[in-house]
């Protein structure tokens, strides 16, 4: 891509100084940002020296493919880098100075750092004991998972606001607005929970996020080699999305800046989404007084004049902001296109999910549009909205795939088919499925069978927690109904499931990895070709994986195989895998609900 003047500045500029980048999305900011890289690595810098900070892991997507495509040598050793991630590193190198401070159980012992998920499996562990005890949270009817992931975020803001954590209870109840002494109890309920969590980390050598986190700072704050070791490692920054991070980041940029050769900051000015998960936009404008350097990007790169015009028309509605009101060439209203209700077939939901893919069509078909280009959005992305939206697309033969975050494991059809089909498998766990779960697990994995048929199998064959051979249905009528051709595919599910039975059981991983791999990502099954369903796959895998590597040391006589399936039936909430968001995927519609397409 040509780069325009500006642009230019940023890219083969100013390589000894600090530069403060901004402008709204899509004026190729991250753009320049790359090629500035490849300029410093063409003038001698060392790749390695070159560090590129975000808020998520996933936006650092960008920078580590347009590296590894480019013909810069060693453009691909770049150091992409969290806050979290940087913090997880730092704490594990310099462990042995931190660990008697830190007031852990065995300082002499090394750390265990937790996922979200293993910090919600310890979490119900150490927690859930005392709540029954003490009666805590009588009130409030929420999921148990639910309440300890609010925990949990509650301790992570903590530390990245950089607040002690034992106010958190003190601040909820300044914050809020009912004053109710049933109110101002759960506050104080999630103080002792939150309290007795952390407890219970630094006596088992437990690292959760927020105590990473903690611990990083007091490392950047007190520690010199800490500071010399990174200072001296990366001399060159790259912050994107300055505007998303959180006081911790913005606290270690105003030390690090003055020391290091050369920094980019980009701030995005219509951004500022993650202000729930800590962002601080106001703050991180700062440093445009702090850097040397002001660059101001407002010539957009990928917007077409119309939906430019919308843009700045949506600006003045939420903002009464009159900056670039009526300017450029565009015209906000033929930016969008609605559906006529003027007719009758355009008058209910259903319709207009008929006339959304009917759209989508048009634009893959007539107008040459790439389906990777084409996202839907929704405020809400509920289960049957999703579903009816990939049926409406499956019609169309369009190539499909969605993203929901900060969802519970068990939420995705394809990891509650894995869970079940894992139950039936090992009956030595005495887990026996339901019979709902059967059915949902059979239609998932067998390619073209309907929920009635799919039902009816599991009535008739699904027996004492085992499933039974398809000859078993002696009435010629069922067997017509169901169809020969998905019984074989039926029966060669079961077999399979039989054979894995009379065998050692493997690592609860290694059996879904076998079952995915073996059957169900063949032609005629269900996960074969479905982007989806391979990505939850693959992530319970990773999943299980982790929970045994890390659980198994802790506590090796534990079954660790049912603990996890335990808490996957608990509704613990995902992982974020990177997987789901690589910029490689197949060409495919995504579908995915409108907060999470802005923050990623």
């Amino acid at each position: 891509m040509r780069l325009l003047k500006k642009q230019q500045i940023v890219a083969n500029d100013h390589f000894d100084t600090t530069l403060f980048l901004e402008g709204p999305a899509g004026t190729g900011k991250t753009t320049a940002a790359i090629e500035r890289i490849k300029q410093l690595i063409r003038s001698g810098v060392q790749a390695e020296t070159i560090l590129v900070m975000v808020p998520q892991a996933t936006l650092a997507v960008p920078y580590r493919e347009a590296l590894r495509r480019s013909r810069v040598k060693t453009g691909g050793d770049i150091h992409t880098t969290t806050i979290g991630r940087l913090a997880f590193q730092t704490v594990d190198l310099f462990w042995p100075l931190i660990a008697e401070e830190a007031g852990v159980g065995r300082p002499f012992g090394r750390p265990r750092f937790l996922s979200l998920e293993m910090a919600q499996y310890y979490m119900t562990r150490f927690v859930e004991p005392e709540i029954e005890r003490r009666q805590l949270f009588r009130e409030p009817h929420i999921n148990r998972s639910r309440l300890y992931t609010q925990i949990l975020d509650n301790l992570n803001k903590a530390a990245l606001v950089g607040f002690p954590y034992e106010s958190i209870g003190e601040r909820l109840i300044l914050a809020s607005q009912n004053r109710e002494p049933e109110q101002m109890h759960i506050y104080t309920d999630a103080q002792v929970c939150a309290s007795l969590f952390r407890q219970r980390c630094l006596e088992n050598n437990l690292l959760d996020f927020s105590l990473q986190i903690e611990l990083f700072r007091r490392l950047w704050r007190s520690e010199d080699r800490v500071r010399q070791y990174l200072i001296q490692r990366y001399r060159h920054l790259i912050v994107d999305n300055l505007e998303e991070d959180n006081p911790a980041t913005h606290d270690l940029l105003a030390d690090w800046l003055p020391l290091c050769d050369s920094a980019v900051l980009i701030y995005d000015t219509d951004a500022g989404y993650r202000r729930f998960l800590g962002a601080d936009p106001q703050q991180a404008l700062r440093f445009r007084e702090q850097c040397a350097v002001h660059v101001d990007l407002d010539n957009h790169r990928v917007m077409s004049p119309d939906v430019e015009a919308f843009q700045h028309e949506m600006a003045h509605s939420l903002k009464r902001d009159e900056t670039g009101r009526g300017s450029g060439k565009g015209d906000a209203h033929d930016a969008i296109r609605y559906p006529d209700i003027s007719h009758d077939e355009n008058r209910f939901f259903p319709q207009i999910l008929d006339w959304t893919a009917d759209h989508i069509a048009s634009l893959i078909r007539d107008d040459g549009v790439s389906p990777r280009e084409i996202v839907i959005l929704s405020a809400y992305l509920p289960d049957a909205l999703r579903f009816s939206l990939q049926t409406q697309l499956d019609e169309r033969q369009i190539p499909h795939r969605s993203h929901r975050p900060s969802r519970a494991l068990r939420e995705e059809p394809a990891a509650r088919t894995l869970i079940t089909l894992a139950k039936l498998a090992h009956p030595q766990w005495h887990m026996p499925p339901y019979l709902l779960d059967i059915t949902h697990a059979l239609i998932a994995a067998i390619d073209g069978l309907d929920l009635v048929r799919a039902r009816l199998l599991a009535d008739v064959l699904y027996r004492e927690g085992q499933l039974i051979p398809f000859e078993r249905i002696r009435d010629a009528a069922v067997q017509n109904r169901i169809t020969f051709e998905l019984a074989n595919r039926y029966e060669i599910l079961r077999q399979w499931l039989e054979a894995y039975r009379e065998s050692d059981p493997l690592p609860l991983d290694a059996f879904f990895s076998k079952l995915f791999g073996e059957v169900l990502s063949q032609p005629k099954f269900g996960f074969h070709a479905h982007f989806d369903a391979a990505n939850t796959a693959a992530n319970l895998i990773d999943s299980a994986r982790e929970f045994r590597q890390t659980v198994g040391k802790i506590e090796p006589d534990l079954p660790v195989s049912i603990e996890y399936v335990r808490l996957v039936d608990s509704g613990v909430i995902a992982n974020q895998y990177l997987r789901d968001w690589a910029i490689d995927k197949k060409d495919a519609v995504l579908i995915t609900p409108a907060y999470t397409f802005l923050m990623t």
